[in-house]
């Protein structure tokens, strides 16, 4: 009975440490705009929120304007789990967010998402 119930904690041990590695990624929790969400002007920033820490070298965000031209203000600005853009003018239509993260663990992750501008 004791050999069971060892072999029973360690298989348990190992599976929650499995588990714990499949949440490691950086994952987008939320965003400013929210995703999908529409706004009466363009924004001055877009700032993306994630769920681990990122590594600011290998992480980058870029925004495209309802023209398809580049809209962002260059290299992301990487604080923790936070990674933010500032953005030069654009008109009213759909923008374009693209992101690309290393987690401070290495996994890599990345995504999209629109938003719109207008009345």
């Amino acid at each position: 009975m004791m050999r069971l119930s060892s072999l029973i904690s360690i298989v348990a041990l190992l599976l929650s440490f499995s588990a714990g590695k499949a949440e490691a990624h950086a994952f987008l929790d939320h965003a400013e705009p929210r995703v999908g969400n529409k706004v009466a002007s363009p924004p001055r920033q877009v700032t993306l929120y994630f769920t681990q820490k990122l590594e600011p070298a290998f992480s980058s965000l870029t925004v495209t304007g309802p023209s398809g031209q580049r809209v962002d203000g260059g290299r992301a600005r990487v604080s923790g789990t936070q990674m933010s853009v500032s953005l030069k003018g654009g008109g009213a239509g759909t923008y374009h967010v693209n992101w690309h993260v290393l987690s401070a663990d290495t996994h890599k992750t990345d995504g999209s998402f629109t938003f719109q501008v207008g009345p």
